[in-house]
């Protein structure tokens, strides 16, 4: 069995990167077997690290496209001298998919957990951005995120208030996404406070909704989820919409006057907006 803690305490892991590595190995043989990587596939691992998933990812894969920020961590995945390993020093969030490869990727990650909302952004694309060159590229992806915002990339309007959110609705409108196993604070050195969850967001096509405007629809969540406490319609009248046109949409689709907007579905709120825009045109 490969001794991962022995390994990564001799390497000096930065906190401003947010830094903790994956040292189980049975999360690391489950990684490699959730992201079924067949000897065609070309897989993009982001922030590898000193590379414990990565020297996994090589026997399995076609090409590894390992891209991390650190130099010392470079240093380690050097060390691995695959001639299916490619290793890019780059910032993953200033780094165009297309540049990397002809194919399609499978991407998996674990990533720091500060920037896993750009980074989701980055791989996605932003909900009216239909033609993204980075989604277009990647087949799925499978993410390693805190807990917490594993639950909120599943969430729907029936989780928790706090749960649902954006970011539940950035990812389920490019993606299927689902929880595949939790991970414990002690599967990583240094351990981090939090548990974490890995995810999988397999990329859509097409967009979850059909919708007239995108654009609209994106100002119509941001308004929505703007402020938490208050009710949907003071949040869309908050944010520059018509108040008594807000009003009568809410009443045409039978709604509570009161209602928030984490209380309504991706598909109400498409509604919402598409209603909304076409009042005002």
């Amino acid at each position: 069995m490969v001794d991962y803690f022995e390994r990564a305490k001799y390497f000096r892991t930065k906190k401003r990167l947010g830094q903790n590595f994956l040292i189980n190995p049975d999360v690391i043989s489950d990684i490699i077997e959730f992201a079924d990587i067949k000897e065609d596939d070309v897989v993009l691992e982001i922030g590898p690290g000193v590379g414990f998933v990565t020297e996994q990812l090589v026997k399995h894969a076609k090409k590894v496209i390992a891209v991390e920020l650190d130099e010392e961590a470079i240093k380690e995945l050097q060390k691995l001298e695959c001639d299916n390993l490619e290793i890019i020093h780059n910032d993953i969030l200033k780094t165009n998919l297309a540049d990397l490869t002809g194919e399609k990727i499978k991407v998996v990650a674990n990533i720091p957990y500060y920037i896993t909302s750009p980074i989701i952004a980055h791989l996605l694309g932003e909900i009216d951005d239909l033609e993204n060159a980075n989604r277009n590229k990647i087949v799925d992806i499978i993410l390693m995120v805190q807990e917490e915002v594993a639950r909120r990339i599943v969430a729907t309007e029936k989780s928790p208030a706090k749960q649902y959110g954006l970011l539940s609705i950035l990812s389920q409108f490019w993606a299927d996404c689902s929880i595949l196993r939790l991970v414990g604070k002690k599967s990583f050195y240094p351990a981090p406070k939090v548990n974490s969850a890995l995810v999988s967001l397999k990329v859509r096509r097409e967009p979850l909704l059909k919708l007239g405007d995108y654009k609209h629809f994106r100002k119509t969540i941001k308004a929505a989820f703007s402020q938490r406490r208050k009710t949907l319609k003071n949040c869309l009248t908050g944010a520059g919409f018509d108040r008594d046109k807000v009003s009568k949409v809410i009443q045409e689709l039978g709604l509570d006057e009161n209602i928030r907007g984490e209380k309504l579905s991706i598909a109400q709120l498409g509604e919402i907006s598409e209603k909304l825009n076409r009042s005002e045109e």
